[in-house]
C-alpha cells in the first residue's frame, strides 16, 4: 500500500473527509481503517477552531499546507487527531473521529485497558489512546514516516456506502451544528454513534 502524498490533502476539506473514509491511519506497530469523519470548514464554520480566522498557537498549524496532525485535548483528558487540509490560510481540518482496528490490536488493548475489539477505536478520544496519538504528534508531515495515511486499494470509496450526518456534540456552532458534515461507513459496527 502506498502512503497518500501531498496533493490529497491540498484540497477543500469536504472532499478529503470523504476521501479518507477506508484509508488506513498508522502510528508505529499500530493501525486503523478510518470509518467516521467530520470536517471544520474554518473561517466560515461556527463548530470550527479557526472560525472567523482565530489564529493561535494551538490553531497554527492549519494555517498551513494541508497534510499536517491537528492534535488537541477534549475535557482536559482526551486527545483528538486531525487531518489540515487546503492551501496556506485556509485554515480547515478533518477530525478523524473512529477506526476500525488493523495491526498492533493486542498493543491496543493493552493501552486501552479492554479487551473489547469495538471499544478500541470508536470515538476520537478512544483511537488516540489506542494509538498512542498525543500532543507530541501536533504539527508532525502525515507525509513523513511517523504518523501517517496509506492509501488502501483493498477499500474501494465507491464500493462503500458513505452515509452524511450532522456532526457530534457541536450545538453550541448554531446553523453550523445542522451542515451534514460527518461521513462515516454506513452498517461498520465501529463508527462511534450512529
Amino acid at each position: 500500500m502506498k502512503k497518500i502524498n501531498r496533493d490529497f490533502y491540498l484540497r477543500d476539506v469536504n472532499i478529503v473527509a470523504r476521501d479518507l473514509i477506508g484509508k488506513i491511519l498508522v502510528h508505529g506497530e499500530t493501525s486503523g481503517i478510518i470509518v467516521e469523519v467530520e470536517a471544520y470548514k474554518g473561517p466560515e464554520d461556527k463548530a470550527a477552531h479557526t472560525y472567523n480566522n482565530k489564529r493561535t498557537s494551538r490553531t497554527e498549524i492549519q494555517f498551513r499546507e494541508g497534510g499536517y496532525a491537528y492534535i488537541y485535548m477534549i475535557y482536559g483528558m482526551y486527545y483528538c487527531f486531525n487531518v489540515t487540509a487546503n492551501s496556506n490560510d485556509k485554515p480547515e481540518a478533518v477530525l478523524v473521529r473512529a477506526l476500525e482496528p488493523l495491526e498492533g490490536i493486542e498493543i491496543m488493548k493493552e493501552r486501552r485497558k479492554t479487551e473489547k475489539l469495538i471499544n478500541l477505536c470508536n470515538g476520537p478520544g478512544k483511537l488516540c489512546q489506542a494509538l498512542n496519538i498525543t500532543k507530541e504528534n501536533y504539527g508532525e508531515d502525515l507525509c513523513g514516516n511517523n504518523i501517517y495515511i496509506l492509501d488502501n486499494k483493498n477499500n474501494k470509496n465507491s464500493a462503500m456506502n458513505i452515509i452524511t450526518s450532522p456532526r457530534i456534540n457541536i450545538d453550541y456552532a448554531e446553523e453550523c451544528k445542522n451542515f451534514l458534515w460527518r461521513y462515516f461507513i454506513e452498517g461498520n459496527k465501529f463508527v462511534s454513534k450512529v
